[in-house]
């Protein structure tokens, strides 16, 4: 594997690290995703929106101090905010929990276009590198020759493995953020209607 790393030439190291940060952003991402897994309180979602059709705020905040639920957390701020612009609020932490999610992601993404072009890059070197033997020692010596090709075919398919390794999980950890948003969007419309209508009884309640 060290021999092939070297038959590389120069830009193996620059693909090498490529590889060293997609590797990292996977692995962190995984972990992320993994967590916020772990945290999800779906039934205390649930409860939050029955106990707020009763308008009882005060247990709510009580029942979820601490919520690590990013669903939870978005609905608190709408629920704490509501006499001013609960929607508002909620779009603010909708919008901070969805920056998390997409935290390395333009990382991720720059390192599947960059390997393959560097992959490329040192595809013409490696190809540059053959003609310039071929005009030094002739075509005589053909293993001076298919070094140069050599290094050319080991770059592009370092590249392109560093690619299609990494594709697979930033196009699952995007569908995660996409299912969060409509996830948070769905929370945050029914919270937005059960108040609309609990301030519209409170108010026809207060009618003479």
């Amino acid at each position: 594997m060290l021999e092939l790393f070297r038959s590389g030439g120069p830009l193996m190291y620059p693909l090498l690290a490529c590889s060293l940060i997609m590797l990292t952003v996977v692995i962190e991402r995984a972990i992320f995703w993994i967590v916020l897994d772990y945290h999800r309180r779906r039934e205390l979602v649930d409860e939050v929106l029955e106990l707020s059709r009763r308008g009882r705020w005060e247990t709510i905040r009580e029942k979820a101090a601490g919520s690590r639920d990013y669903v939870i957390r978005v609905l608190i701020s709408g629920i704490l905010h509501r006499e001013f612009s609960p929607t508002k609020a909620m779009e603010a932490a909708a919008g901070d929990e969805l920056k998390k999610m997409r935290r390395y992601m333009g990382a991720l993404d720059t390192m599947i276009t960059v390997a393959p072009l560097l992959g490329i890059l040192g595809t013409v070197v490696g190809i540059i590198n053959s003609f310039e033997m071929i005009g030094s020692v002739g075509i005589e010596e053909p293993r001076a020759v298919t070094a140069g090709i050599a290094q050319a075919l080991i770059t592009t398919a370092a590249g392109l493995s560093i690619a299609i390794f990494a594709v697979f999980p930033y196009n699952y950890f995007n569908a995660r953020v996409e299912n969060a948003a409509r996830g948070i969007e769905k929370y945050a419309t029914s919270l937005e209607i059960v108040y609309q209508k609990l301030t519209m009884h409170e108010r026809g309640a207060h009618r003479p």
